[in-house]
């Protein structure tokens, strides 16, 4: 048997019995709902869901990469312990700042180390700096022509039996539209494809808001 197919009344009956998302959650969810670009905020189940694994892993150290307004950060951090720290990577101080008063507010603004530079240059830099291993959880969700580039560099500074999570696997159902040939649709069938026969890993394709790729280092 199949997944079930969502409809809407079954998406909200989900969300009824299940969702336990904050007031400062919702709060800025809303506030980005009425962004230009707020397709590109995760789902409050994908969201509780991410915070759910990174418990489960007892993750202290986690990088986010490709921050937005910060809905999908402040999930995270809600949930690392009072020692945790997440290196969140953007490029965009409009985005970022809207985060910024709710990580304040909701009291992890300690525990989330925004760094504004490209993030493969972040990650080098973690790197060079022999952070290699030191990582628990990474949640990829940026420019797709670079996921591939962010993924090698993510098993690198992920620790053995971490948790490698990445968003927008399904691209609105691009990935089996032959039609859509652009760049972002075929870096994310090659990502796709790489990950499937990669040795390194464990993963599973979870359909969750637009496709949530699991993958955990060997």
């Amino acid at each position: 048997m199949k997944s079930l197919s969502i409809t809407e009344d079954l998406y909200n009956y989900i969300l009824a019995v299940s969702s336990r998302e904050s007031d400062i959650q919702r709060r800025l969810r809303e506030e980005t709902a009425r962004h230009p670009m707020a397709i590109m905020q995760i789902s409050p189940d994908q969201a509780q869901f991410m915070s759910l694994l990174v418990e489960l892993i007892g993750a202290t150290m986690a990088i986010e990469i490709g921050v937005f307004t910060g809905y999908s950060a402040l999930a995270v951090a809600q949930v690392l312990p009072p020692a945790g720290k997440l290196i969140a990577c953007d490029t965009s101080t409009e985005w970022t700042d809207i985060a910024k008063p709710y990580w304040q507010e909701a009291g992890v603004a300690d525990k989330i180390d925004l760094r504004i530079a490209p993030a493969l240059n972040t990650l080098d830099a973690l790197i060079s700096a022999g952070q290699q291993g030191s990582f628990d959880f990474i949640f990829i969700d940026a420019d797709k022509t670079n996921y591939l580039n962010y993924y090698e560099r993510a098993l690198v500074l992920c620790r053995p039996g971490g948790l490698i999570a990445v968003d927008n696997v399904l691209w609105f159902g691009s990935v089996i539209d032959n039609n859509k040939q652009d760049e972002s649709t075929e870096a994310i069938r090659a990502f796709n494809k790489k990950l499937h026969h990669d040795k390194r890993i464990s993963l599973s394709l979870i359909p969750i808001g637009d496709g949530l790729m699991l993958a955990r280092k060997h």
